[in-house]
C-alpha cells in the first residue's frame, strides 16, 4: 500500500512547480522508486504550460486537467479521488521540500492515533522568516478585529491580543494549534474521509480553515511541529502577496477574484461556524467589516 499521497492544486504556477516537483523527486527518490510515495497533481486550467512541463518533465505525476478553474478546495477533491495513500499531503506547488521533512512528518503523525492534521514549519522564501499562516488561530471576531487593528503585531506575546496566529506560543516547540495553512497539510486518509474532504463552498482562501475546524469538532487534534520545514514562495497563483508579484503571472482578472475569494472565505466562514453563537449587534459589524474590507481590496485590485 502506498505511505502517502502528495495533492498538488496548481495555477499557472509553471516554474515554481516545476521546483516543487523537483525537490520531491531529488529529495526522496527511494521513496517515489519503490512507489511508497506518488504525486497528483491537479493543473486548474492552467494557459502557462505547466501541464506540458509536467508530461515532458515529471510523467511519473499523476496529472489531472480541468477545463476551468475549479478552485483550491474542489481541486483537492478532484486529487483525492485518486489518491491511494493512507496519509495525504496537500502541498502547495509553490513550495520547496527539503529531505527528511516528509519522512519526519509521518513518522510522527503515525505516533498518535489522536492527530488529525500535522503541519511543519513554514519559512517563507529568501529568508523573510516564518509564515505566521501555517500556526493559525480560528478567526473569531475578537482575534481578527485584534488582527486588523495590528494589535496582534504590537503585542505578538499576548495570549489576548494574539489569538489570529497563536503568537503567544513557543514557535519552536512541538503543539497543538487551531489551524494549519493550505500550503503543508499532512492528513489522516480516515479522518479526511469523516469530515468529506474539502467544503467546495469555499473557492480560495479559508478552506483550510474550515477543513481543520471541522477535524477538531470530530475529536482530532491539529498538530505543529517545527522540528522539519518546507520553504514558500506564497502567492504565485493570486498574484496579491507583495513578495511574490514580480514572480506571479496572474492577471489583474485573476488578482481581483482572489481578493474577492478572501473577503467571501470571511464571511463564510463566520456563517457557518459562528453565526448565532454570538449577539446580534457581532453578525451585523462582521458584516459591516467584510463590506468595508472587500471595497478596499477591489481598490487594491485596480492598482
Amino acid at each position: 500500500m502506498i505511505d502517502l499521497s502528495i495533492v498538488i492544486v496548481s495555477f499557472n504556477s509553471k516554474e515554481v512547480l516545476k521546483q516543487c516537483l523537483s525537490s520531491l523527486m531529488e529529495n526522496y527518490p527511494k521513496e517515489f522508486s519503490d512507489r511508497r510515495y506518488e504525486i497528483i497533481v491537479v493543473d486548474n486550467a492552467s494557459v502557462d504550460g505547466s501541464a506540458q512541463m509536467i508530461k515532458g518533465e515529471f510523467p511519473h505525476v499523476e496529472l489531472i486537467e480541468t477545463k476551468e478553474n475549479l478552485g483550491f478546495a474542489k481541486g483537492n477533491n478532484l486529487g483525492i479521488n485518486k489518491a491511494q495513500g493512507h496519509l495525504v499531503l496537500f502541498l502547495n506547488p509553490d513550495t520547496i521540500v527539503p529531505p527528511d521533512t516528509l519522512s519526519t512528518m509521518i513518522n510522527y503523525i503515525n505516533s498518535d492515533l489522536s492527530i488529525g492534521v500535522a503541519t511543519c514549519k513554514i519559512e517563507l522564501s529568501n529568508n523573510r522568516g516564518i509564515d505566521l499562516d501555517c500556526h493559525r488561530g480560528f478567526p473569531t471576531p475578537w482575534a481578527s478585529f485584534c488582527y486588523f487593528l495590528g494589535l496582534e503585531k504590537l503585542f505578538p506575546k499576548s495570549r489576548i491580543f494574539g489569538q489570529y496566529h497563536e503568537t503567544w506560543k513557543d514557535l519552536s516547540n512541538i503543539h497543538e494549534i487551531d489551524s494549519a495553512v493550505g500550503a503543508f497539510m499532512l492528513v489522516r486518509r480516515g479522518v479526511g474521509e469523516k469530515i468529506n474532504w474539502w467544503d467546495e463552498d469555499f473557492f480560495f482562501y479559508g478552506e483550510d480553515l474550515d477543513f481543520c475546524f471541522r477535524v477538531r469538532e470530530m475529536g482530532f487534534k491539529v498538530m505543529y511541529n517545527p522540528t522539519v520545514k518546507i520553504y514558500h514562495y506564497k502567492g504565485i497563483s493570486s498574484g496579491i502577496q507583495k513578495d511574490s508579484v514580480k514572480r506571479s503571472v496572474a492577471t489583474q482578472e485573476s488578482r481581483r477574484k482572489a481578493l474577492n475569494a478572501s473577503v467571501d472565505a470571511m464571511k463564510m466562514f463566520y456563517q457557518k461556524h459562528y453565526q448565532g453563537k454570538y449577539p446580534k449587534i457581532i453578525d451585523w459589524l462582521v458584516n459591516f467589516g467584510t463590506g468595508i474590507l472587500r471595497v478596499k481590496r477591489l481598490v487594491i485590485g485596480r492598482r
